[in-house]
Parts: C-alpha cells; structure tokens; sequence
C-alpha cells in the first residue's frame, strides 16, 4: 500500500517524499484504523486523505466547513489529475446531478461536503450503497467546544460511527491542543485512534514583535519590502479594518477589506480577488482565513494582539504554506488586553475564565524577551527545537535588554505602590515621567518621591516596561479598570531578588533570517520573475489561482535547476505527470529563452 501511494506522490504531486508523520498518518488510512493528525498549516495535512484515496478501492469523503476551502482543494486536484469534486449549495442543481452521477458510476476518488449535507438522510441513504474507503473530517478543531473556531454543526459528526460503522474516520487540524484532541475522539466516537501530533513550530515563518507606536508606518514599513507580493493585515474590529483598507488605498496600495460586517456577495467578491491575485493586500478581521488554501501568502500583519496563542499560530499560519520563508510582524499595545477583556465579557463564566487565561498567555508572548518559535512550542507543551532559532527578532538581535533592569522595574512597581494600586498603566508612566497632566497635579501626586523618576524616558517607553512586567507576571491588571497591582513574584523585584528582562528597541538594522537565504539560494531571481508572469498568464485564462497552477516554491527550483527537457522538468518539486503535460512547452520555452538571453547554463542540479 505505501509503494502505491509514494507512487501516487510523484505521479499526481511530484513529490518524492514524505513529510514529517505523513507516512504514519497515510499507513492509518491505508490500514484502516481511526487517527486525529494534527499537523502545522503547511505541514501537508491534505495529502495524508489524499493521497491514499488515490490508491485504495472506493470514494473518500472530505468533510470541510466552508466553500471556498473545498472549491480550492478540488481546483487543485484536478489540476493534478485526481479525479475529485465537491457537491454544496453554490452549484446549480444541474452540476449536484452531474456530481451525484460520477459518484454512482464510481468515476470519482474523493468527494467534498459540509457536515451538514453529509449527515443528511438522503446522503447517508447514498453512502450506504457506496464502497468508501474512508471519511477525512477537515478542520477538526471546530468539533470542540475548546477548539479556537467550534462550529455547533460538527458535533452532528457523532453519527457517523453508528451509521456507517466499517468506515475508517480521520480527523485532521492544524491546531489542537491534547485536550481538544481527546474531546475530537470522544465527539467522533472513534475506535482506539490513532493520535499523531506533528512539531507545532513553522520555522520558515520569521516572527517579529512590536509595541504599537505609529500603526499606519509600521504597516507600510512591512508592506513597502513585500511590494507585489500577498499579504494579510489582521485588525481586531471591524471598524480598524475599514479605516486602514480606506487610508492604504488613498495610499496607492492595492488592497481590498474583508469582515463579518460586509455583504456576503462583497466578502466573497474580495475573498476571490485575493486568491486569484487580482489584489496584494487584504485587510481583515479573524473572520478571514479559514477558507484560505492560498500556499504564497508572504507576510502577516497583526495591527493589534490576538485573543490567544491558538488564534495567532492559527492565523500567522496563512504565512508560507509552500514552506518558503514568510514573515509574521506583530503589533500590540497594553490597551489590546483592555479590548480584548471588554469584548469577552458576554462569555459563560467557565468560558469566559478560560478565555482570560489564553488572553495572559498572549499577553505575556508580546511582552517576552524569549525566542518566538521556542515560546509557541511551550505553549503547546512540545520541547525548544532549539536555543536559536535565526528566524525571530529575538534570536536575530534586533531586541536588546536595558543594562539597569533591576533598579528601572523597581522604581515602576515602587510607583504602582505609592499610588495605593489604584491607577492604570497610562496613569503610571504620566506619574513617573513627571507629566504635569492636570489629574496627576489635582491628585497632588506631583508630590510622590516616584513622580519624575524616569523623566529621561518618553512617557511611550515606559508604558512599554510596565507592560513588560505585566507581561512577566510583577504586575497584574484588576478590577473593572485594570488598575495595577504588584502581584506576589513582584514583591521579589521590589525586594532585589530577582532581575526582570526591559527590552528596547535595537540601534541597528534587522539582520536576515537564515529561512530567506536557504530559500532563494541558487535560484535565479530573473527568471523566477519570467515565470511568475507565465504562471500569470495561464492562471487567468483558465479562470483558478496562481498557486494552483505552480506554487512558488516550484517555481523557485525551476529557476534554480533550469531544466532544458521533459525528463528533467519531472525532477522539479511539485511538478507532477498532469502538470507537465500541461504546462511543460510553455515553461521550458520561458527557461530556455531567458538563459538564451542572459547567456545563463541549464539543467544545474
């Protein structure tokens, strides 16, 4: 079965291996056996379905949650030639018959629908006279009620197990903690699974930190060194996402705005723009993601904090599918938590107290001085992959700590004291750096022997510290007003038993991540340019996305093997049968004419 399906690879995907846990999670679905894989966003998830439903006799059902997720998936199935559709409400009823006819004549290997339609009687009634070799259930998080994005309809999942007990069930995601796993298997009723837990750490992604000073230039300073490439900026509300598309378009950038507040035809209109690269930028709530296959998405801008550590992997996780190096910046400021508390506020008090413990987590990834990469995997409970990552501001030096760290956070906490723990952060710093505001002198807390103790501080920098140690746990917000609070391990600050980690902001250029020099070694940036323009033009004629076509990193080894024949265009990374009889004539056209230009060698690998 495995020689079938690494056949399978190359022939339909041009792949020539497996990637980490796929071969234990395509052996599960080739032997029958239950299994929860969970696996980062561009860590191959899809193919462990697949792949095997290639192989193997009968029709393999994929359950997924959205639309434009199951449209993408199938395009670029088909794109490879395996024979897949997907059947939901946005095609007429003439193409339901057309799918439900290639089903009964069993001429498809994979079959696409939401959990709702698959639960159905009348769907049910017609798998039951089917031979299915298995039911892979996508974005399986939304089955528990402690995954980020649980979606009521999932749970109807239940059923399947005691309608159609012989069928092998595979539940996929790419984030779940262990109790989202064991609430999966529970939920699904699965027979003894099979639980493959994949590194949660993307080490292509370069993940830099920020406290928010100027939102507006910090995002244009990201998207000025991604010109004509795709990005996502993310926003908390509704209304951050409409005042910054409206102020980057006046801009000149090509951007376009996406929320939960537009019309659906609206949100579905940019939504398609942006993958099929008809628009850079798109600028959002975390309302946009889920549905998104797109692989060459090549930055992330949080403008704000995220809700939770899930929530962040999750969303920097649209970053690099294609695994070549993406960057993640992050941009937040203390009022975020004030937010983020406010909005959650409605929640079920079990809920709403496991909402604030993910919200402290985030909080205090923000403020750290540790290594990005290393700080998620924590989280997670999986073990550092190393002590330097090189691909986060932190490992790469662009942070550096304060030398008098120790006397700075005792005369802040020294302060929150003197003003009896009734005051805010924003109050606080004023206080410290001698602010004549008229609350502070009304209060005649001028007279404080804190007031204008870090007057050589902008009032900016020092929030920053308090929320450092707010984020290191020697502060706490209370109360309906988050005053401060010098929580019990600050008093050992106070005391001069312990040093915090003050950061400032580094005097010196950003260095390059390691990721991007791995990925662009050898590769002729000319070339990849020529055929990013090929792949264009194909991608328009034929009405589906430029990733679809070729992703980049395909593109990228052409451009650094620049193959001269059919035979060595196969030894191309995602250049599978289909794809080469396809597109092959045009694309060594392209190789061959812009070496023939640029006096360049072929075939160099």
């Amino acid at each position: 079965m495995m020689d079938k399906i690494r056949s399978a690879l190359v022939k339909y995907w041009g792949y020539n291996d497996f990637l980490p846990l796929q071969k234990d999670a395509m052996e599960c679905v080739g032997h029958g056996r239950d299994s929860i894989v969970v696996l980062p966003t561009g860590g191959g998830k899809s193919l462990c379905f697949q792949a095997p439903a290639v192989v193997m006799q009968g029709l393999t059902i994929v359950v997924s949650p959205l639309i434009s997720l199951m449209k993408d998936q199938v395009d670029a199935l088909r794109e490879c030639g395996v024979p897949a559709a997907r059947v939901d409400s946005s095609l007429e009823l003439d193409e339901q018959r057309a799918v439900l006819a290639a089903v009964r004549s069993k001429k498809l290997k994979l079959l696409y629908m939401s959990p709702e339609r698959l639960v159905s009687e009348r769907t049910i009634e017609l798998l039951k006279q089917m031979q299915l070799s298995c039911v892979a259930v996508d974005e399986a998080h939304c089955v528990s009620m402690w995954g980020h994005d649980f979606r009521p309809e999932y749970r109807q999942l239940g059923l399947l197990k005691k309608i159609l007990p012989d069928v092998t069930v595979g539940a996929y995601t790419a984030t779940a903690t262990e109790h989202v796993c064991r609430d999966i298997a529970e939920q699904l009723h699965l027979e003894k699974p099979a639980i493959l837990v994949g590194s949660f750490d993307r080490p292509n992604l370069i993940y830099k930190v920020r406290p928010r000073t100027n939102k507006l230039r910090q995002v244009c300073s990201v998207l000025d060194q991604h010109r004509g490439e795709s990005g996502i900026v993310y926003c908390i509300r509704r209304k951050d996402v409409d005042a910054m598309c409206a102020t980057l378009k006046a801009k000149g950038y090509n951007v376009l705005p996406y929320h939960a507040g537009m019309e659906d035809q609206d949100r579905k209109d940019n939504q398609d723009a942006f993958i099929r690269e008809k628009v850079d930028i798109i600028v959002a709530t975390i309302a946009f993601g889920m549905g998104i296959d797109k692989s060459n998405v090549r930055y992330v801008i949080h403008t704000g904090m995220p809700k939770s550590l899930e929530h962040y992997q999750q969303e920097t996780g649209r970053a690099g599918r294609d695994g070549l190096e993406a960057e993640c910046c992050l941009f937040y400021s203390g009022g975020d938590y004030g937010t983020w508390k406010g909005l959650l506020s409605d929640m079920e008090p079990e809920a709403h107290k496991i909402a604030m413990v993910k919200l402290d987590h985030m909080y205090g990834y923000c403020t750290g001085a540790a290594c990005r990469h290393n700080a998620i995997l924590r989280y997670f409970g999986q073990a550092p992959a190393k002590d330097n990552c090189g691909a986060c501001d932190t490992c790469l030096g662009e942070l550096d700590g304060i030398e008098n760290a120790l006397e700075t956070a005792q005369k802040i906490l020294s302060c929150v004291l003197r003003l009896g723990e009734r005051f805010g952060g924003g109050y606080t710093a004023a206080v410290l750096t001698g602010s004549n505001d008229k609350r502070i002198l009304e209060n005649r807390h001028d007279s404080l022997s804190t007031y204008g103790l870090l007057a050589e501080h902008s009032t900016r920098t020092v929030r920053g510290w308090i929320d450092q140690l707010e984020g290191q746990a020697y502060i706490e917000k209370v109360g309906d007003y988050n005053v401060l609070a010098v929580t019990q391990k600050g008093w050992h600050i106070v005391r001069g038993n312990e040093t915090p980690r003050l950061l400032k902001p580094a005097e010196k250029p950003a260095k390059v991540s390691r990721a991007v020099e791995d990925s662009w070694e050898g590769v002729d940036k000319g070339l990849f340019e020529a055929l990013r323009k090929l792949r264009a033009g194909i991608a328009r004629k034929k009405g589906i996305p430029a990733y679809v076509v070729f992703g980049d990193a395909a593109l990228r080894d052409m451009a650094r093997r620049r193959p001269s024949s059919y035979i060595r265009l196969l030894d191309v990374k995602g250049v599978g049968e289909k794809k080469r009889r396809q597109y092959g004539e045009a694309v060594l056209s392209t190789i061959e004419a812009y070496c023939r230009t640029n006096s360049l060698e072929m075939d160099c690998h």
